[in-house]
This record gives C-alpha cells, sequence and structure tokens, in this order.
C-alpha cells in the first residue's frame, strides 16, 4: 500500500478515526525520528499517511518537531502530495474563527530551526517564489467547503518561533505586513517539501484573532482547544474529499524544483551527503554509488 497523500496533522489532529486498514510504521531516518509513527491506512478508498506533527498527546512544541525528518519519512513512503492541517489565528477582521484559510504565500519570522535537506558538502537552492502548490490547494479549498466551513483561498501565512503568543506590537506588525493568518509550523514544512519534489498545500484552521483585535480576549490555550474540536472535524471531512481526487500526474513545478536547483559540482559532493539525502534527491543525483 504506497500512499501518494501525506498529511500532517497540527494542533487538535492527532488521528484520523476513518481511516481503514491501519497499520503503524516507525520510520529512522538520517535526520533522527519523525514525531511519532506514521499511521498508514485508506480513506475513501485511497491510501493515504498520517503523521501527527507534535506527536501524540501533544509533547512536541513548534520549535521542537524535527521537520526533516518528517518530510524525510514521507518522502521515503512513496508520498507525492502533502496536506497540512494546521491551527492558526487570524491576521484579517473578515476571516473569524473557525474559518479556514488555503494560503498562497509565506512570511518566515523562525530563527531556530532546521531547514534545509542540502548541507555538508552538497548546496541546492529551490524556488520558494510560489511556496504552496496550486493544484493541490484548490483541492483542498474545494474539501473544505464541501465539509461545510467558510473558506478563504489565498493570503499570507506568517510563521512565527513560538511557542509564546505574539505580543501585541509584533500582532500589529504582522498585520501591517500583509499577513492574514498566523503560525508556528508550516514554513519549515514548506520548504523542505520543495527540496524534496513534493506538493504541499495547508488548510489553515482559524481558532482566534491573535492579540491584535482589542475588542477580544488575547488568544489562550483553552479557547484554542474548544475551537479546535470543530476545526478538525471540517480537516478530516477535507482530507477525505482531496485524497480520492488527486491528479494521476504531476504537471507543476513542485515535481521538478530540483531539476535547476543544485549548485555544487556531481564530482565534488561526497556520497555521504548523497547518502543521506537518500529519497530526497536520488532522482537528480543518483544513490551516492
Amino acid at each position: 500500500m504506497q500512499p501518494r497523500l501525506g498529511v500532517f496533522g497540527g494542533s487538535g489532529l492527532y488521528r484520523v478515526e476513518e481511516l481503514q486498514d491501519v497499520e503503524e510504521r516507525r520510520i529512522e531516518t538520517p535526520y533522527g525520528s519523525p514525531s511519532d509513527a506514521v499511521v498508514l491506512g485508506k480513506l475513501a478508498g485511497t491510501p493515504v499517511a498520517f503523521l501527527a506533527r507534535h506527536g501524540r498527546g501533544h509533547r512536541i512544541s513548534p520549535t521542537e518537531i524535527n521537520y526533516r525528518a518528517n518530510v524525510w519519512a514521507m518522502k521515503s513512503l512513496g508520498v507525492e502530495f502533502v496536506l497540512s492541517a494546521s491551527a492558526v489565528g487570524s491576521l484579517d477582521g473578515t476571516v473569524e474563527p473557525l474559518h479556514v484559510v488555503v494560503p498562497d504565500q509565506f512570511i518566515d519570522r523562525t530563527r531556530h530551526r532546521a531547514d534545509t535537506f542540502f548541507e555538508n558538502g552538497v548546496v541546492a537552492h529551490v524556488s520558494l517564489a510560489d511556496p504552496f502548490c496550486a493544484e493541490l490547494s484548490r483541492l483542498a479549498a474545494e474539501g473544505a467547503r464541501a465539509a461545510g466551513a467558510v473558506v478563504h483561498e489565498g493570503g499570507v501565512y506568517v510563521c512565527m518561533e513560538g511557542p509564546q503568543f505574539s505580543t501585541r506590537a509584533e500582532s500589529l506588525m504582522y498585520r501591517a505586513l500583509g499577513g492574514r493568518v498566523i503560525g508556528m509550523t508550516n514554513m519549515q514544512e514548506a520548504r523542505l517539501c520543495r527540496e524534496a519534489e513534493l506538493c504541499y498545500a495547508t488548510l489553515a484552521l482559524v481558532t482566534d484573532f491573535d492579540c491584535w483585535k482589542t475588542d477580544e480576549a488575547p488568544v489562550s490555550v483553552d479557547v484554542v482547544v474548544e475551537r479546535l474540536k470543530v476545526n478538525a472535524a471540517h480537516a478530516k471531512a477535507a482530507i477525505a474529499y482531496v485524497a480520492p481526487r488527486l491528479p494521476a500526474s504531476r504537471n507543476c513545478a513542485c515535481a521538478r524544483a530540483l531539476e535547476t536547483a543544485v549548485i555544487t559540482a556531481r564530482r565534488a559532493i561526497p556520497a555521504e551527503a548523497i547518502a543521506k539525502l537518500g529519497p530526497i534527491a536520488s532522482r537528480v543525483l543518483g544513490d551516492g554509488e
């Protein structure tokens, strides 16, 4: 059972009960262990790989997530599409709690995270001009609407370091920069998925107004947790919609991201660097032998 769709479940989405023929697989990667076992199963008759990015029980903070291991694990399973379900705050007065945003851009405000596979003797520069896959994003928006959610297509996802929430000054700054939602996890996933030539899209599930809106109480964990229950239901239904509707072949730039990205001369790349990359770059670099 080779899954073409991988799902990263965020806060409040630690499992998908609708999965059938479930198998858990512990995968060790050259970058360490993923956040949890990858759960393989069928959703709407389609093989899917699910990984709780914070681990079941929410044990791993945004900065501590091993993003490289998570993406490497998905790629090693044969995944081609990765759909993220993530709790976010709204920076836009028209985007209310329990709405869903399918963003098309990022602003990166993280500082402490490994976010490339290309190091230790091999350098690659992939394009992130359009960091989300347009085709997968379109399907995700369709799925969220079919689930009954109010959906906003497009907008900037501001990825902050966390785990603390924003200061009010920061929140106002992010709005001034054009941010539509704010979260703590998706930027690294998008960067690494592009390097791995995976299509990536996000269901940004709105739980709060961050802290810019002075007529609302600042975001707190208890408010977020209560709203996560509704958001998780929308996300599961959207994922079930997307899974059987994936395109038979990929014609997007995501699938060819490495073709002109590796700048290091092939003869200069250490064999151990190629071996560590494994499935990430084998299409363009071979297996290191």
